[in-house]
């Protein structure tokens, strides 16, 4: 599709139209990774050191906006204002742990005969980075500020629904001081603009973060030109509560692990694995917290929950609780809005869909087990392996369950999946390759070998 078109963007609490933005063409794209790929080799021949100044700024000026960037993140992605506000100070501190690499991308010299042996890490190009609407702006940053740190030119896709974060966070770049063009921010339909940039050549690498279907789909087009590609795809995390835990501190942490950005989380808990033997007593305590979360406006600081994105996402989350579902339910605003309650499937057979496909929704289900060996079985019985929570006071059992998991992120009495400082991606279909943490940068750079010879 070359013709122009828009995209309207909705504000999912009340379903109105709060703005309308250009979608990019294949055309669009191909004029933008020109643009990238000479303002790119400015920006890598420049010294490290304003690099990471230009990069130091960029994060100053973000901290400068967050309650601007927090209030667009409330009206285009209905994410409560408390967790809007983290995710723009998560876009600034990930600027600023990545400058602080810039200086530290070393390379290594290597003992050979005959001579010295070194390898440098070299910025790829430029980078093509198609980010998700359920975390628009920190998982944008995710791969924008390492790539950009490592010397590359970044190009950024959001989604669809949610554009109005990352074109305010270009237009930052450009006051901080970043060269122009060499961050630069395409809104567009996935099957034309996303399309044209995972299948440009002059594009180096893709970062994708979505559904797995979609990934594979971009796995498949990369495979072409072997390009590189980090994908970051679903998710049916395993809470995994044991006999021996602290139940109460566990009920209580339950309901957000699941409900966070109403469910709209590949990291999110929705398998709740409790031991038969305080099964009963988990779901007693655990009734009362979900059906006290509040479910409201999102610009309102007492709202715990928001709505859904869109109405293709309620219809999808209403498909898996049939009615008259064995459950136990939370409230939902009426009206105007794509609202779903707090919902926790209860006596579910392990193999049905709401225990095995990703929702993306506020929807849980618990399932018994009855011994360590049942916990990892259930556990591990999906295609996904990205995060997942174990609650005991077994320290020997703490690790043992941990190595027996196949998941990416793994959190012992807590449900902290993910951190700047440390490293983060999945297992089996949960996608490929790491981000975050200290190896961000190198995941941006190609590593030559120079090999010098030193005998007479």
């Amino acid at each position: 599709m070359s013709e122009p078109y828009e995209l309207d963007v909705l504000n999912p609490a009340t379903e109105e139209v709060v703005a309308t933005v250009p979608g990019a063409t294949p055309a669009d794209v191909d004029a933008a990774v020109a643009r990238a790929a000479a303002a790119q080799r400015v920006w890598s021949a420049a010294a490290p050191a304003d690099r990471a100044r230009v990069l130091r700024r960029f994060a100053v000026v973000v901290d400068g906006h967050i309650g601007e960037l927090a209030a667009l993140e409330v009206r285009e992605a209905g994410h409560t204002i408390g967790n809007a506000r983290w995710e723009a100070g998560n876009v600034r501190d990930l600027l600023d742990y990545a400058a602080g690499g810039v200086e530290r991308l070393n390379g290594r010299q290597i003992p050979v005969p005959g001579g010295l042996d070194i390898t440098i890490l070299e910025p790829l190009g430029v980078i093509g980075v198609i980010a998700p609407w359920n975390f628009p702006m920190p998982i944008a940053a995710w791969a924008t500020a390492p790539a950009l740190a490592a010397g590359n030119a970044v190009i950024l896709k959001p989604a669809e629904t949610t554009p109005l974060t990352a074109l305010r966070l270009a237009e930052l770049a450009l006051e901080a001081g970043l060269p122009e063009h060499l961050f630069q921010v395409l809104p567009g339909r996935g099957d034309i603009a996303g399309d044209a940039l995972v299948r440009h050549p002059g594009v180096a690498k893709i970062v994708f973060t979505g559904s797995t279907r979609t990934g594979k789909q971009i796995m498949s087009l990369c495979a072409d030109q072997v390009k590189r590609v980090t994908l970051e795809l679903g998710g049916k995390s395993p809470n995994i509560v044991f006999a021996d835990a602290d139940l109460e501190k566990a009920v209580a942490a339950a309901p957000m692990s699941f409900l966070d950005n109403s469910g709209q989380d590949c990291c999110a808990r929705t398998r709740i694995l409790v031991q038969r033997s305080v099964h009963d007593r988990f779901l007693e305590l655990l009734a009362p917290a979900i059906e006290s979360v509040v479910v409201g406006d999102p610009a309102d600081e007492r709202t715990q929950m928001g709505p859904l994105i869109s109405k293709s996402q309620l219809e999808k989350v209403r498909s898996y609780v049939p009615d008259g579902a064995q459950a136990i339910r939370g409230s939902a605003p009426a009206g105007p809005g794509f609202w779903f309650p707090p919902t926790v499937l209860t006596g579910v057979d392990p193999a049905c869909p709401a225990a095995t496909e990703e929702i993306f929704g506020p929807v849980a289900a618990v399932l018994p087990f009855d011994d360590e060996a049942d916990a990892i079985r259930l556990a591990n019985a999906t295609d996904y392996g990205l995060s997942g929570s174990i609650w005991t006071r077994d320290v020997g059992r703490a690790l043992r369950v941990s190595g027996a998991v196949s998941a990416g992120n793994l959190s012992v009495n807590s449900h902290s999946s993910v951190r700047y400082w440390t490293p983060f991606g999945g297992y089996k279909s949960s996608g490929l390759g790491r981000e975050l943490g200290p190896d961000a940068l190198t995941a941006f750079t190609e590593t030559k070998n120079v090999f010098i010879s030193t005998e007479a």
